[in-house]
C-alpha cells in the first residue's frame, strides 16, 4: 500500500510540481498524519522536498528521475506502447528487455509465455520472479537505485556472450534529426551492446520523448529497427527515421 500510496504522491508532484499535505491526502485518500510521515520519508531519499504544509518536485531529478516517478508518468501510453510491442514476441524467442517503465509493462504482459528473457531490469526480474514458463537470464553489474537496474563493464561484457531474436530498448528522448539519446551516459554502450547481440530492434518512446533529450547519442547496428510510440513525431524526425529506414508504429 505504501509504494502504491508513493506513486500516487510523486506522480501528483510531477505534474503539478508542487501541493500541501491536504491536497496530497485527499489524492491518496490518507490522512494527513499518514502523508506528513510520507513526505518525511521521501524527502529523506531524496523523492522531493519537504516544505512548510507540503512539498515540491526534485527539479534536480529531471534527468535521472527516481523509478517511482517515471513509472507512473504517461502510464496508459506505456501500457498500449507495450501491448504493441508484445504482439512482436512469438513463443520460444529470446528477448533482451533493457531498463525503463515502458519494458516493465511490457514484462507484465509476457508473463506465462514460453520464452528467454535476458534483461538488466531489476523490476523486470520481479515480475518472472515467480514464473515457471519464463526462462530468465539475469545480467550482471553495479546496482543502480535511480534505475532499479544493474550496469557498468560487467553488464556490457555479458551481453557480448549472449545472441537473442529482439531487443526491446527504452530512451530519454529522440531529437530532430532522429537521434535516440540518453541522459545516462553509462547506460549507451549497454543499450548498443544489446542491439549488437540481437536480430533486430525495437525502441518503445512515449509522445514525452520528442523533442529528445540527454547528452548520450545511441548508435545501433545496421539492422531491421522499429520504433513505437503513441504520438506522431514531429516532421523531422519523421523524415530522419525514413532516411535510416527505421519503420514507425504510431498507436
Amino acid at each position: 500500500m505504501r509504494d502504491k500510496r508513493d506513486r500516487e504522491i510523486l506522480a501528483y508532484l510531477q505534474t503539478e510540481r508542487a501541493a500541501s499535505v491536504a491536497e496530497l491526502a485527499s489524492t491518496t485518500g490518507s490522512s494527513i498524519a499518514t502523508i506528513r510521515r510520507d513526505l518525511q520519508r521521501l524527502d529523506g531519499e531524496g523523492l522531493l522536498h519537504r516544505t512548510y504544509g507540503g512539498a515540491t518536485f526534485r527539479e534536480d531529478a529531471e534527468g535521472d528521475a527516481p523509478f517511482l516517478t517515471v513509472e507512473a508518468h504517461n502510464r496508459d501510453a506505456k501500457i498500449r506502447i507495450a501491448e504493441a510491442a508484445a504482439e512482436e514476441v512469438l513463443d520460444g524467442h529470446t528477448i533482451i528487455l533493457d531498463i525503463g517503465t515502458t519494458t516493465l509493462q511490457l514484462a507484465k504482459l509476457l508473463r506465462g509465455r514460453s520464452l528467454t528473457v535476458i534483461t538488466s531490469n531489476l523490476a523486470v526480474l520481479e515480475v518472472f520472479q515467480d514464473d515457471e514458463h519464463v526462462h530468465v537470464v539475469a545480467l550482471a553489474g553495479d546496482y543502480d537505485p535511480t534505475y532499479r537496474s544493474v550496469s557498468g563493464h560487467l553488464t556490457t561484457e555479458s551481453l557480448s556472450l549472449l545472441r537473442a531474436d529482439h531487443a526491446f530498448l527504452g530512451v530519454s528522448g529522440i531529437a530532430a534529426n532522429g537521434d535516440l539519446r540518453d541522459t545516462t551516459i553509462a547506460q549507451i554502450p549497454i543499450k548498443q551492446a544489446m542491439a549488437a547481440a540481437c536480430d533486430s530492434v525495437t525502441v518503445l518512446a512515449d509522445s514525452s520523448k520528442f523533442p529528445g533529450t540527454g547528452t548520450g547519442r545511441i548508435v545501433l547496428p545496421d539492422m531491421p529497427t522499429r520504433v513505437i510510440t503513441d504520438a506522431r513525431p514531429p516532421r523531422s524526425v519523421s523524415a530522419a527515421f525514413a532516411r535510416k529506414k527505421m519503420e514507425v508504429t504510431v498507436l
